[in-house]
């Protein structure tokens, strides 16, 4: 008999479940991921096609660490409560609160999410949207296909620099700092509002710190990245808007909450500004919202974040901090009961 066999098999490995469906679970968790992850660790996941409330008992039962993502349900206190085991939740997406309490953090639940990860993916969507609409892509393509004059196009859509304008970007949490890197790489002026912001880091950052109402008088494009706090819901409402000048870009790929949606749709039906829009109040956005109409406003289904390279880095990122946890080192994209409050 094999004695290194032996010691192998009396090895006890500590119980990480997988809190994601099976579909999600591809989604995120690369086959390497999910090796290192066995490597490491008894891994236990659900066996049907969904993943139910009902069913989190038996899953963490045992288990000191999870692997959450889009679509897990909530751990709510009582759950944790009964399962003090289980110290720490690796979240592969970004936002934390409907997952898990504050107060379930301030008891020592440790807690990382791949907020950081995404937001490269989300940084370079609005990039995208920024140069869609100086240049107008979308209607340059929509005219050539429909036969119109090659030379007419040329004059409708000369097209404008993002380079040479003015951007202000609203929150400078990890997301607004990886658009700002990038706003800054193409040459443009960057303005910053976050009540957060020091004035060192405004100029690690190469930004101008000023108050919303100045940015959005002075901005040529103007994006939204602050979290949903009560101090942030509806920041952005018809007051807010009149200071746009006419043909300025609106840009929200963070959350609906912090617009007052119906003075937007005002503002954009009178067509003075255009917008290019990810998030909605109503999600899906209805079929017939009147946002569906206007020439003026790019769509799209809450996708900023949403790229097949990124999904895998959020699940390589938490099997990461899994390894970590279970080694005693430092956890690299924790989030403490000080930084909760301020997360989107």
């Amino acid at each position: 008999m094999n004695n290194k066999t032996d010691v192998k098999e009396q090895i006890q490995l500590p119980k990480v479940s997988i809190l994601l469906t099976p579909a999600m679970r591809a989604q995120i968790l690369s086959p390497e991921a999910e090796q290192e992850l066995s490597s490491i660790a008894s891994v236990i996941a659900p066996r049907g096609q969904t993943l139910t409330v009902e069913e989190l008992p038996t899953l963490v039962d045992g288990a000191v660490a999870c692997v959450t993502g889009w679509g897990t349900p909530p751990l709510s206190d009582e759950l944790l409560a009964s399962y003090p085991g289980l110290r720490l939740v690796a979240h592969t997406a970004g936002t934390v609160r409907r997952l898990v309490s504050l107060s379930t953090i301030e008891k020592g639940l440790r807690l990382s999410h791949a907020a950081a990860i995404i937001a490269d993916s989300v940084a370079e969507f609005v990039i995208s949207q920024a140069l869609l609409c100086l240049r107008q892509l979308h209607e340059i393509d929509r005219d050539m296909k429909a036969g119109r004059a090659w030379n007419t196009i040329r004059d409708l859509y000369p097209g404008r620099l993002l380079g040479s304008k003015t951007v202000g970007v609203v929150g400078t949490g990890r997301v607004g700092q990886a658009v700002i890197r990038l706003l800054v790489a193409f040459g443009c002026r960057v303005l910053a509002h976050d009540p957060y912001l020091t004035a060192e880091q405004a100029a690690q950052l190469t930004v101008e710190s000023v108050s919303l109402n100045e940015l959005l008088v002075r901005s040529d494009i103007v994006t939204l990245h602050a979290p949903v706090l009560p101090e942030t819901t509806g920041m952005i409402g018809a007051s807010q808007l009149a200071l746009l000048h006419e043909h300025a870009i609106f840009i929200n790929a963070a959350r609906s909450a912090l617009v007052d949606e119906d003075a937007l749709l005002n503002t954009l039906q009178k067509k003075r500004i255009v917008a290019a829009l990810d998030v909605f109040n109503k999600e899906p956005l209805p079929l017939d919202s009147p946002f569906r109409t206007l020439p003026n406003v790019i769509l799209s289904p809450h996708a900023a974040g949403h790229t097949i390279d990124t999904h895998l880095r959020q699940g390589q990122a938490m099997v990461d901090e899994v390894r970590r946890f279970l080694r005693g080192e430092p956890l690299r994209y924790e989030i403490t009961a000080s930084t909760y409050s301020i997360l989107a």
